[in-house]
């Protein structure tokens, strides 16, 4: 009975959670992103250099990474639903706002209004997932969230595309026609937040009193192992040496996720410069398809085998040696499935990643500690982009920036055994009774 009860318990969180949280990633990660595509034509209208422009990239990290820890203590005093919903609001209207920019200084004011209330979105859902999900199914509910993730990256950029193609209907370019229509989706699905996700499951009128009863003894139990618990205060998350060595760890994979994936078209380009700027788009975004099939199986794997060290850290160990023989390897071909298999399996370790922060670290702490960590990752951003542009105008290679970064993955991995290994007592498997079977007893 107990089996059947959390079966479908787990099944009812599946079906009315995980979908909705996956199409509001997407559109995050879409508004986020389509800044590149529409400056296609928004620089030429807009006057901006090429450096102008990446300052107006990063002003997005800045306020992101200052407001990140911020958002999340936020949320945890005045309710998941209500600091969500208020989260996309408030970037889609400024989303929808970047398409009324006239000057560069616009441009930077709205990408920092832009990262301000889109911080802690992330993190936040991050966190709402360990407050529902069991440890043994939170891996593959963390991979089905980044896929919404990758999914943007996938069909996102070519929808950006063709809206550009809107160019000139009723006198609008197509980049302020593109920031108009993304950015609208955001606010509906805000709205949409505030009727559809319950705070926590002692509200969610969509379970029966006995799964709620289930999933409460089962969480229960499953945060009786945590190095930060709820009785932690969130400053105490900054003193947490797990904290640090986790921080450290999605800093180092962030490598690849972000330095990859925004060279990822001119390192194919530099590959193959006969082919056209559409089949470079197409080979580009090859390998986040893998990217979601590795996050899958590497989650669900871990979830069944009740394995994370090494499922947290062989994949960014791979994820490094394959990206130095690629770097080395004469055949193009070849050279570009490594860079596939790259990050394909740098995006396999997501899901464990998180499942492990969210099984060490809980309660308030936790949801600062998830932001913090999120925030230190972010520095990338900021900082490894102009780093291998200028090693790339310096040496007219990509190939010393990269093998910085298989460097970077290959230690992260090791690190992240390190961190995941079982530091608390082991706790019991088996379900704790329902409230209806203790009553019995």
């Amino acid at each position: 009975m107990t089996i059947d009860l959390g079966t479908s318990t787990i099944s009812k969180l599946n079906l009315k959670i995980i979908p909705f949280i996956i199409l509001c990633y997407f559109i995050s990660n879409l508004d986020k992103t389509n800044i590149s595509v529409a400056a296609l034509q928004m620089n030429a209208d807009l006057g901006l250099t090429t450096s102008m422009y990446g300052l107006g990239v990063g002003m997005f990290y800045i306020s992101y990474i200052l407001f990140e820890v911020p958002s999340n203590i936020i949320m945890t005093r005045v309710g998941a639903k209500l600091w969500i919903a208020r989260i996309m609001i408030t970037w889609g209207l400024v989303s929808t706002g970047m398409g009324f920019v006239h000057t560069p200084t616009q441009l930077y004011i709205m990408r920092f209004l832009l990262g301000m209330a889109e911080a802690g979105f992330a993190p936040g859902i991050i966190y709402y997932i360990s407050c529902w999900f069991p440890k043994s199914n939170r891996a593959r509910a963390m991979s089905f969230f980044y896929m919404g993730s990758v999914l943007a990256s996938i069909i996102g950029l070519p929808i950006s595309g063709s809206i550009l193609g809107m160019h000139g209907l009723a006198d609008i370019a197509g980049w302020r026609w593109l920031f108009f229509i993304e950015g609208t989706p955001a606010v509906i699905m805000g709205i949409l937040v505030l009727f559809y996700l319950s705070d926590t499951p002692e509200k969610a009128h969509w379970l029966s009193a006995e799964q709620k009863g289930w999933l409460k003894n089962k969480l229960e139990q499953d945060n009786a192992g945590a190095v930060v618990d709820k009785n932690h205060s969130w400053g105490s998350a900054f003193k947490n040496k797990v904290v640090w060595l986790l921080s450290l760890v999605w800093f180092l994979q962030a490598f690849c996720s972000i330095g990859i994936t925004l060279f990822l078209p001119l390192i194919l380009k530099s590959m193959a410069a006969d082919k056209s700027n559409f089949v470079i788009s197409l080979l580009a975004a090859v390998p986040f398809v893998f990217a979601c099939l590795f996050m899958y199986l590497n989650g669900r794997h871990s979830d069944t085998t009740k394995e994370r060290p090494l499922h947290l850290g062989v994949p960014l160990i791979i994820s490094g040696v394959l990206l130095a023989i690629s770097i080395y390897c004469a055949n193009l071909w070849l050279a570009y499935i490594l860079l596939v298999l790259t990050v394909g399996f740098n995006f396999a370790l997501t899901p464990i990643f998180w499942a492990v922060t969210t099984e060490k670290l809980t309660g308030v702490a936790a949801a600062a500690s998830i932001a913090f960590i999120n925030a230190i990752a972010n520095f990338a951003g900021l900082g490894l982009p102009p780093l291998l542009g200028k090693i790339k105008d310096v040496t007219n290679s990509y190939h010393y920036g990269l093998l910085i970064i298989a460097v970077a993955l290959i230690i992260g991995g090791i690190v992240g055994i390190f961190v995941a290994r079982t530091r608390a007592p082991a706790v019991e498997e088996n379900p704790l009774p329902s409230v209806d079977e203790r009553a019995r007893s």
